[in-house]
């Protein structure tokens, strides 16, 4: 019978089968909207009540601001900072929360096995959770000019404002997500994070202490809340709004990279 079973598998020297050949590796254009649909689809399930809890505290921030600033330029940042602090509580905090999540679960372990391009997931991932902040932001924007009675006519600067700040802080929360040693940790920074954009965000730049301050020019959010304040004046600085903006999108671009640099690492080990 073994005889026959080893006659069956052939002579002794023939070589074995060639192994099939792996599939080709993505493209990171496919591959990265096909991540962000499906990131998308779920933020869009399981992020509704946070949204909510995210406008209505910036809601109430600007409410209780409202009896200590009378307007000005303390006003504009007041609605900007608030504005900015959705993107700040769903891209940083929550991203950072996901990633050290995933990590701890052994999610990283699928994405890795697939062929997908590491910078297609960060960048995926943190375009949804972005994207997902503009109904909240909007509403935060309408609600503080209201209530400021500030001019809404170049409210259509939250168009650069949002994916900018948004990508900046995305990739800020998911480098901590990912390199924090214990989901815990990533809880926590992600918590602080959110912390430093709501105090040095929200309150007047020339209210601050000078060490402070310097703490606010780290920030990544606070270019982009630079630029939606100025958009407030009635004959806004363009070609200084314009700057903000770039510094933001540069800001965004070292952040992802750093995170998508996160992810590799976190990846193999």
């Amino acid at each position: 019978m073994a005889a026959e079973r080893f006659r069956a598998a052939g002579p002794v020297g023939t070589p074995l089968p060639a192994p099939a050949p792996l599939a080709p590796r993505a493209r990171l254009l496919p591959a990265l909207a096909a991540v962000y649909r499906a990131q998308l689809s779920r933020a869009r399930v399981a992020q509704i009540p946070l949204l909510f809890v995210a406008t209505f505290q910036s809601v109430g921030i600007m409410v209780l601001m409202r009896g200590v600033v009378d307007g000005g330029s303390e006003a504009r940042a007041v609605v900007a900072g608030s504005s900015v602090l959705v993107v700040a509580f769903v891209a940083l905090n929550l991203l950072a929360q996901y990633f050290g999540q995933l990590r701890a679960g052994g999610g990283l372990d699928h994405y890795a096995t697939l062929p997908v391009p590491p910078a297609a997931v960060v960048l995926g991932t943190a375009g949804a959770y972005a994207s997902f902040t503009v109904p909240g932001t909007i509403v935060t924007a309408v609600t503080g000019s209201v209530l400021f009675q500030l001019p809404m006519g170049h409210l259509w600067v939250l168009v650069a404002v949002v994916p900018l700040s948004g990508a900046a802080l995305a990739g800020l929360g998911a480098a901590l997500g990912l390199l924090a040693p214990r989901q815990e940790f990533a809880t926590l920074l992600g918590q602080l994070g959110m912390s430093a954009a709501l105090l040095l965000g929200v309150l007047p730049a020339e209210r601050l202490p000078q060490p402070v301050g310097w703490a606010r020019d780290l920030l990544p959010s606070t270019y982009g809340v630079e630029a939606l304040a100025r958009s407030f004046d009635a004959s806004p600085e363009w070609a200084v709004i314009a700057l903000d903006l770039a510094v933001c999108a540069v800001v965004g671009v070292l952040s992802l990279a750093v995170a998508t640099w996160a992810y590799r690492r976190a990846a193999v080990r």
